[in-house]
C-alpha cells in the first residue's frame, strides 16, 4: 500500500492506549530511545493519567478522529497497545471519508470475527491513512520473553508434560481466532482461555480446584502462545504480577509463554513475586513443549 507523503520525514510515534501498564511500558521506552511519543487514549479502555505525556482521547470505533490526530501530529508509526475489553457497537463508528464504502465490511468483521481478524482489520484501516503499525517489541525490545527459565523453580518431569499438553491446546485454540492460552494439569488439558481473558480463566481453574474438581496431588501448568496466524504488531501474549498470584490462587506450579513472541511485563516485579511464590516462568519455542 503506497504511503501518504504527507507522513515523510515526520518521524513521530503514537501509541494507542488501552487499557492495563502496556501503553506506558512502551511509552517510557519510547522516551529513553529519545522519542517524544503522543499517546491516543481510548477514552473506554485506557486507565491510565497521560498528564506527562502529549495526548488525546478518543472512542474505541473513532477512526475519523484518530486520522485527524495523526495528521495533525505528524505520526508516521504507530503501536497499538493494552487491552480493549468492548468492542464498539456500529452506531459508535465513525468512519473516514476513505473508510465510509467499506463500512459494512467494517461492521461485520466486529460483530462476527474473532480478536485476531478484528485486529488486522484495524491495521489495514491505520495504515490507510498512511501511517504504519509496528509492534510494541519493536520499541521496548526487553519485554520479550527468552527462552529458558526465568525463575529459581525449574519445570519438573510433571511440569514438562503438562507443558507438551498445553502447548498443544494452546496453539489449537489459536488457530480457531478464539484465545492464547490453556491450563494442562497430570497431563490433560482442563481449561482454556476464551474471551473472558487469562486472569478469568484462572480463576475458573481454582474454582474447579476448590470443588475437588481437580486432583489436589497434581499442580499443573498455565500456557501462553501466539496464535498461529497471529499479526504479531498487536496482541502479544503477556504476563505480569497479576498473572503469578492468580496462577498461585489456582494451584499451578508455573507459567510457560512463547520466547520471542510473549512479553513479561514489570519484570522484575514478575520474576520476584515467582519466587516467592514459589512458582515457575520459563520461554518455550514454538517447535517445542520443553524447556531446556
Amino acid at each position: 500500500m503506497a504511503r501518504d507523503s504527507s507522513f515523510e520525514g515526520a518521524g513521530r510515534l503514537a501509541i494507542l492506549a488501552g487499557g492495563g501498564q502496556l501503553p506506558l511500558h512502551v511509552a517510557e521506552a519510547a522516551r529513553k530511545n529519545g522519542e517524544n511519543p503522543f499517546i491516543i487514549a481510548l477514552s473506554a479502555e485506557a486507565d491510565l493519567n497521560w498528564r506527562d505525556f502529549d495526548s488525546a482521547a478518543i472512542g474505541t470505533g473513532d477512526f475519523s478522529s484518530l486520522e485527524a490526530l495523526l495528521r495533525q501530529h505528524g505520526i508516521d508509526r504507530v503501536v497499538l497497545s493494552g487491552g480493549v475489553r468492548r468492542r464498539p457497537e456500529w452506531r459508535e463508528i465513525r468512519p473516514t471519508w476513505k473508510t465510509v464504502l467499506g463500512m459494512p465490511r467494517v461492521i461485520g468483521t466486529l460483530l462476527r470475527s474473532g480478536d485476531d481478524t478484528v485486529l488486522r482489520m484495524v491495521i489495514e484501516l491505520i495504515e490507510g491513512t498512511g501511517a504504519r503499525v509496528i509492534g510494541a517489541q519493536e520499541i521496548a525490545p526487553d519485554l520479550l520473553a527468552e527462552t529458558g527459565s526465568l525463575t529459581k523453580r525449574l519445570p519438573r518431569a510433571e511440569d514438562r508434560r503438562d507443558i507438551e499438553a498445553g502447548s498443544a491446546a494452546a496453539l489449537a485454540l489459536g488457530s480457531l481466532d478464539v484465545g492464547q492460552a490453556a491450563v494442562a494439569v497430570g497431563g490433560r488439558v482442563i481449561a482454556l482461555e476464551g474471551a473472558e481473558g487469562t486472569d478469568a480463566m484462572l480463576q475458573r481453574v481454582a474454582a474447579l480446584r476448590r470443588d475437588g474438581r481437580i486432583s489436589q496431588k497434581r499442580q499443573g501448568v498455565l500456557v501462553k502462545f501466539c496464535k498461529p496466524q497471529q499479526d504479531v504488531r498487536a496482541d502479544l501474549p503477556s504476563i505480569g504480577p497479576g498473572t503469578i498470584e492468580a496462577l498461585s490462587v489456582a494451584g499451578l506450579a508455573g507459567v510457560a509463554v512463547e520466547a520471542g513472541r510473549s512479553l513479561i511485563l514489570e519484570r522484575a516485579l514478575t520474576i520476584d513475586s515467582a519466587d516467592r511464590a514459589d512458582v515457575f516462568v520459563a520461554g518455550i519455542e514454538r517447535d517445542e513443549a520443553l524447556c531446556r
